[in-house]
C-alpha cells in the first residue's frame, strides 16, 4: 500500500488551503478587470439575469489561465514564508531534509496542475472562447434599453430623434412630445408634434408603438422634383396634418438575439492542437502556391520587358541560334550584351522628353500593378497563419508558466520568511506585473510578425526561467540574498568605506532575567510550534540564531520558551557595544551628510542659473553624481551606527531615504536627533 510521508502530508496541508484562497482572490480580481473593461457594453442593455450569469460563468472560466500562475506564485510564497516565519522550515533543515526534498510533494502537485492546465487549454478553452465571444457579440449588437430622458433629445433609436418634456410614471404618458423621422433620408424628414403620447412595445419586441394625441405632422408636400426645386433656389412646399389621435410604428428590436456559434467555428480560438496544426499546414500550402503564382505574374509583368524575350533568355542560358548543320560541332558561346548607361542616355534627351518618358514609365508600372495579385489577400493569410501559431504555442506556455512561478515563489518565500498577505502580496504583484508586461510585448511582436511566433510567445518564460533557477539555487544554499549587510559591503567597496568591526562575545544567559512567555506579543501558532521543540534544539537556535539569520525578536521568543520549560544557564552570542566605535561612525555620518547638503545647495544654484543661462550638461551630471555618492555614504554610516548598538532602524526607513534624497535639509535634523538620543543611552 502506497503511504505518503508525514512531512509531505504536512507540506500539502499547508499549501493547499492557501492555494485555494489565493486562486479565488486572483480570479475575483481578474473578473473585476474584465467587468471594468466591458462595462460600457453591458450597462443600459436591460439584460436578463440568466444572460449575465452565463456571461460571468464563461468569463471566469476564460480567465483561469490568467489567474492560475499568479495564484501559484502567491500561494507558494505565502506557504513557504509561513514555514520560515514559524521556524518550521528551520526545523526541517535541521533534521537533514533539504529544501528541494521538502518541495518534492508540491513539485509533483504543480506538475499535475500544469498537465491539467494544458488539457484545459486544449480541450475546454476553445469551447469556452467560442461561447464567450458569441455571447459578447450578441450583447454588443443588442439595442440599448429604451429610457427616454426628460428635457433633452434621445437618439437611441435609429433614424429617429425624440424629445419629451415630461414623463408621468403612474400613467406612463409622455407630455409635449416632438419626433423627428429621418427614415427616408434627411432631405425627406417628417416632424411630429403632439401634446401627449403613449408608448408600448410589440409582442415580438421588434417594433415600438406610439399613440400620439392632439398634434400635427409636418412633411415635404411633394417628393418628386424636390432636388430640381432646390437647385432653382425656390422654397420647398410641405404638407401639414392635424390629428387628434395617430398611431405610428417605429422599427426597434429590443429583444436579445443570440449569435450563431457556428460563425466562429473556423477561427483559431475554436481549435485544439491537432486542428491548429492541420490548419497551419493547409494555410502554409495555400500561401506557398500564392507566392509561386505571384512570382510568375511579377516576372511576366516586369518593367524591363526585354528580359522576357526568347532571345534574351537564350543568351542568358548560353544558347545561340544555329544557322546551319555545319555549326553543330562548334562550341556554344554566350553572346555579350551591351550594358546600358542610363545617365548617359538621359543626358541625350531634353527636360520635356525626360518628363514625358517618366510619365510613360509610371503609367506602365501602374498598369502592371493591376496584373499582379492583390497583396491584401496574402497579408491576411500570413496574419491568419501567425494567429494560429500563437494559439498553438499558448497551449503550452500556461503550463510552463505554472512551473516557473512555483520555482520563483517557493524559494523566495523560504528566503524572505514572511507569511500572511503583506510582503508576499507585494512581491507577487510586482513579479506578475513584470511577467504580464513581457508576455504582452512578446504577443504583440509575434502577432505583428516582428519576431518569430515561438520567440514572442515564449519570451516571458525565457525571461523568468533564469530567475527561478537563481532563487532555487540561493534558497538551497541558504544564501543571504536579502541581507542588507551584504549589499552594504558591496557599496563600501565601491565608495571606499571600511567595514566597522562589531565584536561578538559569548555571554551566559540567566533564564530568570528573561520575560515570561505570556508577556510577549507573538504569533500563537509560532509559540505553539516552538513549544513542541526539545530544549536542546531550542538552545541550539538561541546560541546560533545569527547563523540562522533570525532576529532579536525570535531570540527573545526562544528564550521565553526555554524559561517556560525550566531550562538553566547557557551561552548565547551577543554583540558588545563600543561607545568609541559608535562615536566614530556617528562622526562619519555627520561629515558625509554635511558634504551632501552643500552639494545639494550647489544643485539648486545650478537649477536657478540654468533658467537664465545655458550650463554644461556634463558639469551638471557630475554634481548630481557627487551628491548621490555622499548621500549613499551618509546612509551607510547611519545603518552601521544602529548595527553597532545592536538595534533596528525604523520601519519607515524606505520613505525616509526617498524623502532625504529629494530634500536632505528637511530630514537631516531628524536623523541627527535620533542618533544623538541613542548615543546618550549607551554613554
Amino acid at each position: 500500500m502506497l503511504r505518503i510521508k508525514r512531512l509531505y502530508t504536512f507540506i500539502l496541508q499547508t499549501f493547499f488551503p492557501v492555494f485555494m484562497m489565493t486562486f479565488g482572490i486572483c480570479l475575483f480580481i481578474v473578473l473585476m478587470q474584465f467587468l471594468w473593461k466591458f462595462v460600457e457594453d453591458l450597462v443600459g442593455k436591460g439584460l436578463d439575469n440568466v444572460v449575465l450569469a452565463e456571461l460571468f460563468m464563461y468569463a471566469i472560466l476564460s480567465l483561469i489561465p490568467l489567474a492560475l500562475p499568479l495564484s501559484l506564485l502567491l500561494a507558494s510564497l505565502m506557504a513557504f514564508g509561513n514555514l520560515g516565519e514559524r521556524l518550521e522550515l528551520l526545523a526541517i533543515k535541521a533534521s537533514g531534509v533539504s529544501l528541494l526534498k521538502t518541495m518534492k510533494p508540491l513539485i509533483i502537485f504543480i506538475s499535475c496542475v500544469a498537465v491539467g492546465a494544458f488539457f484545459f487549454q486544449n480541450e475546454a478553452m476553445p469551447r469556452i472562447q467560442v461561447k464567450l465571444r458569441s455571447l459578447m457579440i450578441s450583447i454588443r449588437q443588442k439595442s440599448p434599453e429604451l429610457d427616454i430622458p426628460e428635457g433633452s433629445f434621445y437618439s437611441g433609436i435609429t433614424n429617429y430623434s425624440l424629445y419629451v418634456k415630461k414623463k408621468e410614471k403612474e400613467t406612463r404618458m409622455l407630455k409635449d412630445v416632438m419626433i423627428y423621422d429621418t427614415s427616408e433620408g434627411f432631405d425627406n424628414m417628417s416632424v411630429f408634434v403632439c401634446d401627449s403620447a403613449l408608448m408600448s412595445i410589440s409582442s415580438n419586441k421588434d417594433f415600438l408603438l406610439l399613440n400620439l394625441y392632439s398634434g400635427q405632422r409636418f412633411a415635404n408636400f411633394s417628393q418628386s422634383g424636390l432636388n430640381e426645386t432646390r437647385q432653382n433656389n425656390q422654397f420647398v412646399p410641405y404638407s401639414r396634418e392635424n390629428f387628434k389621435e395617430k398611431k405610428i410604428v417605429i422599427p426597434f428590436n429590443s429583444g436579445f438575439d443570440r449569435m450563431d456559434e457556428s460563425n466562429l467555428e473556423g477561427t483559431q480560438i475554436s481549435k485544439n492542437i491537432l486542428q491548429l496544426g492541420n490548419s497551419i499546414d493547409s494555410l502554409s500550402s495555400t500561401l506557398d502556391s500564392v507566392n509561386v503564382h505571384d512570382r510568375k505574374v511579377i516576372g511576366k509583368n516586369t518593367y524591363l520587358t526585354y528580359r522576357n524575350s526568347d532571345a534574351y533568355k537564350k543568351v542568358e542560358t548560353g544558347e545561340t541560334a544555329l544557322p546551319n548543320k555545319e555549326q553543330t560541332n562548334e562550341p556554344l558561346k554566350k553572346k555579350s550584351i551591351n550594358t546600358i548607361d542610363f545617365d548617359s542616355l538621359l543626358n541625350t534627351y531634353s527636360n520635356d522628353e525626360i518628363s514625358r518618358y517618366v510619365g510613360f514609365a509610371a503609367n506602365e508600372a501602374e498598369s502592371s500593378r493591376f496584373n499582379i495579385m492583390e497583396t491584401t489577400q496574402k497579408i491576411n493569410m500570413q496574419k491568419n497563419i501567425r494567429m494560429h501559431k500563437v494559439e498553438w504555442h499558448r497551449k503550452f506556455v500556461l503550463s510552463f508558466a505554472c512551473l516557473i512561478f512555483f520555482f520563483i515563489g517557493a524559494p523566495l518565500g523560504a528566503i524572505i520568511r514572511k507569511g500572511g498577505l503583506g510582503m508576499p502580496v507585494v512581491v507577487s504583484v510586482l513579479l506578475f506585473i513584470v511577467y504580464y508586461i513581457i508576455d504582452n510585448i512578446g504577443y504583440k511582436m509575434a502577432r505583428d510578425g516582428v519576431w518569430e511566433v515561438w520567440q514572442g510567445m515564449w519570451l516571458s518564460s525565457f525571461a523568468l526561467f533564469p530567475l527561478g533557477v537563481f532563487l532555487t539555487y540561493k534558497a538551497m544554499n541558504d544564501s543571504a540574498l536579502f541581507n542588507p549587510e551584504a549589499y552594504g559591503n558591496f557599496f563600501r567597496k565601491i565608495l571606499g568605506l571600511k567595514k566597522k568591526t562589531i565584536y561578538e562575545t559569548e555571554q551566559s544567559v540567566d533564564i530568570n532575567t528573561v520575560p515570561d512567555l505570556a508577556s510577549l506579543n507573538a504569533n500563537p501558532d509560532q509559540i505553539a510550534y516552538i513549544q513542541e521543540m526539545s530544549v536542546e534544539n531550542l538552545k541550539d537556535i538561541a546560541k546560533n540564531h545569527k547563523e540562522y539569520s533570525y532576529d532579536e525578536d525570535t531570540l527573545q521568543l526562544v528564550l521565553s520558551v526555554l524559561k517556560d520549560k525550566g531550562a538553566s544557564f547557557f551561552d548565547v552570542k551577543v554583540k558588545k557595544i563600543n561607545y568609541v566605535e559608535s562615536q566614530t561612525i556617528f562622526n562619519a555620518f555627520m561629515k558625509n551628510a554635511k558634504i551632501a547638503m552643500l552639494i545639494y545647495l550647489v544643485i539648486i544654484l545650478f537649477a536657478i542659473l540654468s533658467v537664465i543661462i545655458k550650463l554644461s550638461f556634463i558639469m551638471s551630471s557630475l554634481i548630481v553624481v557627487a551628491y548621490a555618492v555622499f548621500f549613499i555614504k551618509s546612509f551607510i554610516c547611519y545603518f552601521d551606527f544602529y548595527r553597532s548598538i545592536d538595534k533596528k532602524t525604523r520601519k519607515n526607513m524606505f520613505g525616509i531615504i526617498v524623502g532625504s534624497f529629494i530634500f536632505i535639509w528637511g530630514f537631516y535634523p531628524y536623523l541627527k536627533k535620533n542618533i544623538e538620543r541613542e548615543m546618550i543611552k549607551i554613554k
